[in-house]
């Protein structure tokens, strides 16, 4: 993906201020390292979204909950996000695309498929028109955001987005690269909004070290030496640091929040799966004590945004502030 102009980068409102948003991809529970399938799936780890709702609003957090198709259209999920939109008027729903569990199935079950930008013109639509209505069935109100599963965007889908009535989309992932897999390569994107057909709000991903300014060129050209990353890492001369409790130490996060605000970052998009509310179901969160890490993570981090007068941003004051 091309990096956006300059004159399309969003202008945050001087009385926005400093901000962060979390966007919680809420699907289903799978096995990450098995094959693609239709129905190999379960729905049991959304029982801990109450819990987890509590516990971010309680720093005043207000998340919002993008849901794909086996979620919008399981009666009891439906149910649970309905008490959590009643409990909390800032929470919000978007959508998420996960091709190879959305009807209609008529691609072949692989990796390059499962990226939904991927997928021919007509058949993306489909999917994305029966997701949606699914939604606005179950829960009564129209998803304004979106986010690809896997990350899987392409440049085209702004539009197509944009024709079902989203407003912002946040699937783009700086500094990372997904072609391996034939998924796309986000190196070239920063972490600030732009407008296209729809907003784009890039997930937050921040480089840390002594090496930062030279970012994510400077990543990539190290994968591709063994080990390097690691000893760049490990030697405090360049780290990529996503904004998300999975896989990411504390302590680099909490470095990385402040490389950012240092460097005049405005909005702050933080990240993580529903599954890893449960042990067992992502890579990331495989014990019980993999999950008071996860918490801990969330607990540590912000308070220090609260410190620093960051304040949480929900979806709606978000599309307020880019008009």
């Amino acid at each position: 993906m091309p990096p956006p102009d300059a004159a399309a980068l969003i202008d945050w409102p001087a009385d926005f201020g400093t901000r962060y948003a979390i966007f919680v991809d809420t699907e289903e529970e799978f096995d990450w390292s098995a094959p693609f399938a239709h129905d190999a799936h379960g729905l049991s780890a959304l029982a801990a979204l109450p819990e987890a709702h509590r516990r971010l609003a309680a720093h005043g957090a207000a998340p919002a909950f993008f849901i794909d198709y086996p979620v919008a259209s399981d009666p009891r999920a439906v149910e649970l996000l309905r008490t959590i939109l009643a409990d909390d008027p800032r929470v919000a729903i978007g959508a998420q695309l996960h091709p190879w569990v959305n009807p209609p199935f008529e691609e072949p079950l692989s990796a390059v498929a499962s990226y939904g930008g991927n997928l021919p013109p007509a058949l993306l639509e489909a999917k994305l028109n029966l997701l949606t209505e699914t939604i606005v069935t179950a829960l009564g109100r129209r998803p304004l955001a979106f986010r690809a599963g896997r990350y899987g965007l392409a440049p085209g889908m702004f539009a197509l987005l944009a024709r079902f009535g989203y407003r912002l989309d946040s699937s783009v992932r700086p500094g990372f690269d997904y072609r391996a897999e034939g998924g796309p390569d986000f190196t070239r994107v920063g972490s600030a909004a732009w407008r296209d057909a729809v907003v784009e709000l890039p997930l937050s991903t921040v480089f840390t070290g002594l090496l930062r300014q030279r970012g994510a060129p400077l990543h990539a050209a190290l994968g591709a030496i063994q080990h390097a990353r690691g000893l760049f890492a490990r030697a405090h001369l360049l780290s990529r640091v996503p904004l998300t409790p999975e896989g990411v130490p504390a302590e680099e996060a909490l470095e990385a929040i402040a490389v950012a605000l240092g460097e005049g970052s405005r909005l702050l998009n933080f990240a993580f799966h529903s599954p890893s509310l449960v042990p067992g179901h992502t890579p990331y969160v495989r014990d019980g004590a993999d999950l008071v890490r996860f918490w801990r993570w969330w607990d540590r981090v912000l308070d220090l945004l609260d410190r620093r007068g960051v304040r949480s941003a929900s979806l709606d004051e978000l599309l307020a502030a880019v008009g």
